[in-house]
């Protein structure tokens, strides 16, 4: 993983996958780039266990911990953003990574922080870039996460494809 840029990935986007159980299309998605932080997991757990989201397989996920450099971001964040958006950005900007995240609060801080975001719609267009989805398959399960409590802002990928 050291020649390709880390991706965190936070509790949004891995809810998403989750929820229409394809969690194996974060990793077609993004391969040995991704990751994520015990502070994530820890929210999915809360998630699984309030039966809001069913338990998945995220087994291939490599798990990041926070360094102290990081730590000291992480606490400056935890004033504005959730524990796991907070870990994903103090990680990112530390290493000079990505994240992918859906939550509003913690893209505006990752653009203040200059720190290169996405989130489910742009796995969802990776997927149909690489060819492992169709757009009509990426459409489905699109509507399957509105279903589901996924806020979206485009009802079809052909909105932005």
């Amino acid at each position: 993983m050291d020649d390709v840029p880390i991706v965190l990935i936070d509790n949004t986007v891995l809810s998403n996958f989750a929820s229409v159980r394809r969690p194996d299309l974060v990793e077609l998605a993004l391969g040995e780039a991704a990751a994520t932080v015990v502070e994530v997991l820890d929210e999915l757990e809360t998630g699984v266990s309030r039966k809001a989201i069913p338990r998945v397989d995220w087994s291939w996920l490599p798990v990041v911990s926070m360094r102290e450099d990081e730590r000291a971001v992480y606490q400056e964040l935890l004033r504005k953003i959730n524990k796991g958006e907070a870990a994903c950005l103090a990680v990112a900007a530390a290493r000079r990574g990505r994240v992918l995240t859906d939550d509003r609060d913690a893209r505006k801080i990752a653009v203040e922080m200059q720190i290169p975001i996405s989130g489910t719609l742009g796995v969802l267009v990776r997927l149909v870039d690489l060819g492992h989805l169709s757009a009509q398959n990426a459409d489905e399960l699109l509507a399957s996460m509105i279903d589901q409590g996924y806020y979206s802002p485009v009802r079809s990928l052909s909105e932005i494809l």
